[in-house]
């Protein structure tokens, strides 16, 4: 059972979302929060597994309250969810550690399917999300020194590494890159736990993020 703590300002919003969720059978939202100074504490008290977090509210915004979250020790998976997708904040709450982020009109049987992928370490960079996170870190003012700093990090990578983690960048799942690269998935699997640790990310989204911020696009 993949344990779900639901975080938004709107009481509708929460509600609806919880009543969509109730139809997944391995899925439990075991607390809500209504804005992000409570996320903390509900984390504390109810250990979920992957929070749904609002990009927007108005005292601690998803943003400040993922990057809050990341430091803890083993955090939750993390999705934030948004209105608008070509959005400067959803980039930056993947900056601050989020996992993946969803529009709130996703259809629920996507939205279950976010949490389960994101709960597995699979990701959920399909190739469209993928495209809109270049856009977004195409337009981002720092773009030129996190390239120099991402192609730093590229450059401590093996070549089979350095072909694992372009795959990520391009959204592509564990068994995408072990029958594109000839490999086993367990070993897909321990290359990206290696990427992780060498270029020091939290996720499979930084990990792209890098990707896509050392192609200087």
């Amino acid at each position: 059972m993949i344990r779900v703590l639901l975080v938004d300002d709107d009481a509708l919003v929460r509600s609806g979302l919880r009543i969509m969720l109730a139809g997944a059978a391995n899925l439990d939202v075991v607390a809500e929060a209504a804005d992000g100074r409570e996320v903390l504490g509900a984390v504390d008290l109810h250990r979920p597994d992957v929070v749904l977090m609002d990009i927007r509210m108005p005292q601690l915004d998803g943003i400040a309250a993922t990057r809050l979250l990341a430091a803890q020790p083993d955090p939750p998976a993390v999705v934030v969810l948004t209105t608008f997708d070509a959005d400067e904040l959803v980039l930056r709450a993947l900056q601050a550690g989020a996992a993946g982020f969803l529009l709130k009109d996703t259809p629920p049987a996507e939205i279950v399917r976010a949490i389960e992928l994101v709960h597995a370490g699979d990701g959920m960079l399909s190739p469209a999300v993928t495209r809109r996170l270049i856009s977004l870190v195409a337009g981002d003012s720092d773009a030129a020194a996190r390239t120099d700093h991402a192609r730093d990090r590229m450059a401590t990578l093996t070549p089979r590494e350095h072909d694992v983690a372009l795959a990520v960048g391009r959204g592509h799942a564990n068994a995408e890159i072990a029958a594109a690269l000839h490999l086993s998935v367990p070993t897909v699997k321990a290359h990206v736990s290696r990427l992780l640790d060498k270029l020091d990310v939290d996720n499979r989204v930084q990990i792209a993020l890098l990707v896509q911020d050392a192609s200087g696009h």
